[in-house]
């Protein structure tokens, strides 16, 4: 194709070299829709390699002492956070995120990533008991595990990969990353710095390409005894499938179909302009965005009325545009794949309240082949629509009215996901009550999106297997031994 030559062409990373690959997929802009970015298309020769290198990598990185291991994520958190605008306007580039987010939200929690398990792993304790009555003290050691293979999706690109990297590496294990190949450029660019932060080579290792060739190759092989993931939940069974011979140890944060519970002592001006983020931040592409927004029946009318208005000012735009809420979906298929549910929402007699096959989306001509959608709420749709069962990942919510709060409570539970959720209420004994039992790993109650790291994330039932945090993570980076002495 004409200009091939400008494009931005990235390699492997392994044993502290960039290495070439011999074939390359196509990497689109998903605000124009051009191709800007050749991807490795990596397979089991790469996957060898990267094996081989963090084999030899292991023994070294692993008896460094935790403070040593330290300073190496300190100083990478450190240059991470001098780069931060370029990452910034790449991530948003690749991604389609606004620079905005990229800027306030993505790359300063990837730089906070190596920042906090820098610290939490200098201050966990082990486990010690006696036995009297035979004379023997028992304790427990934490040793990490190996090789960790890590696969990140394409939401959060360098934001959810320095959230499995990081931990990894702190507990002493070495790693091979393979991130998104639709959204691998920040982690190339995090490639360039990891020999200045005083990373051995062999430690981080990053394979691109897609899942069926490079993810399969990776969680497969037996010498990778770890496998952490993010995604969605037909790659998960696969990888659960292909891990089981070799009975690896898994964590898997999947989807979400994520409640807001809106009671009729809400706050609405905190609520209103809250739930719009929360169901459209990031293009509604993160796992704990709000799908299905349940608001009693008493402010039904008004709360949709407000919602509606509030939507409509929420702006896509460019993703360099400073105004603008919202940038391009990832991809035409994905694109296409959530304009499918509001299709289907409007065949089965739902109301399109705003967004999609509404209202008018204005782009600059550059921009008419990138994949913008205007958020859209759907209205007088059905519990058991697939719009209410099944994760869309796009700028996409239902709004439906309830009674009481055991209604609300069982219809929130029903679908097979359970993330995350929120409830607004300013009644803190019924906040208490309805969080204790929704079916969900996190609740937050009258706010969206404040995060603890010291404490668990991951969701229930089909949203997961395992939890992430500084205890958890570090758990499931290591394996425990408990040691017995007579004495």
């Amino acid at each position: 194709m004409a200009g091939t030559k400008a494009l931005l062409t990235l390699e492997n990373f392994i044993n502290g070299k960039f290495v070439p690959c011999s074939s390359y997929i196509d990497s689109y802009d998903p605000s124009t829709g051009e191709v800007y970015c050749r991807v490795p298309d990596s397979g089991n020769e790469e996957i060898e390699a990267a094996v081989e290198a963090a084999r030899a990598a292991f023994p070294g990185w692993s008896a460094r002492s935790p403070q040593e291991r330290s300073q190496v994520l300190h100083r990478l958190a450190d240059l991470l956070e001098k780069s931060l605008e370029d990452l910034a306007q790449a991530e948003s580039r690749d991604q389609g995120k606004t620079v905005t987010l990229a800027r306030t939200m993505d790359i300063p929690r990837s730089v906070q990533n190596f920042r906090f398990f820098a610290s939490s792993i200098l201050h966990h304790t082990s486990e010690c008991t006696h036995m009297d009555h035979v004379d023997c003290l028992h304790y427990t050691l934490r040793a990490p595990v190996g090789i960790a293979g890590l696969i990140s999706p394409w939401n959060l690109p360098l934001y959810l990969l320095t959230w499995k990297v990081a931990p990894a590496i702190a507990a002493g294990n070495t790693v091979i990353a393979k991130p998104s190949e639709l959204t691998s450029v920040t982690a190339w660019m995090m490639c360039k710095l990891l020999e200045t932060a005083g990373v051995p080579p062999g430690v981080v290792n990053i394979v691109f390409g897609t899942g069926p060739k490079v993810g399969e190759a990776l969680v497969s092989h037996p010498e990778v005894p770890l496998i952490s993931f993010t995604g969605s939940q037909p790659t998960a069974e696969r990888i659960a499938q292909l891990s089981a011979p070799h009975c690896k140890k898994l964590s898997l944060e999947l989807g979400g179909k994520n409640p807001a519970i809106i009671f009729e002592d809400a706050n609405l001006e905190e609520c209103i302009p809250t739930t719009v983020r929360s169901s459209f931040a990031n293009q509604g592409e993160i796992c704990l965005c709000t799908s299905r927004i349940f608001v009693q029946k008493s402010i039904y009318s008004e709360f949709l009325k407000k919602f509606v208005a509030a939507t409509r000012m929420w702006k896509v735009g460019i993703p360099s545009d400073p105004s603008a809420n919202m940038g391009a979906l990832i991809s035409k298929a994905h694109l296409e794949k959530v304009r499918s549910y509001v299709k289907k929402a409007r065949a089965e007699g739902a109301r399109i309240l705003c967004g999609e096959g509404v209202d008018m989306l204005s782009l600059p001509p550059k921009n008419q082949a990138g994949y913008f959608m205007l958020p859209t709420v759907i209205t007088d749709i059905k519990d058991e629509s697939c719009c209410m069962k099944e994760e869309i990942f796009g700028p996409v919510t239902c709004v439906v009215p309830f009674d009481s709060e055991e209604e609300v409570i069982q219809r929130a539970n029903s679908v097979k996901y359970g993330l995350a959720a929120t409830v607004w209420s300013s009644n803190v004994g019924r906040v208490h009550r309805v969080a204790k039992k929704l079916q969900s790993g996190l609740v937050w109650s009258n706010c969206w999106l404040i995060r603890e790291l010291n404490l668990p994330f991951g969701g229930m039932k089909s949203s997961g297997i395992g939890r992430e945090g500084a205890k958890d993570s570090y758990e499931f980076f290591t394996e425990v031994k408990t040691i017995t002495i007579k004495h």
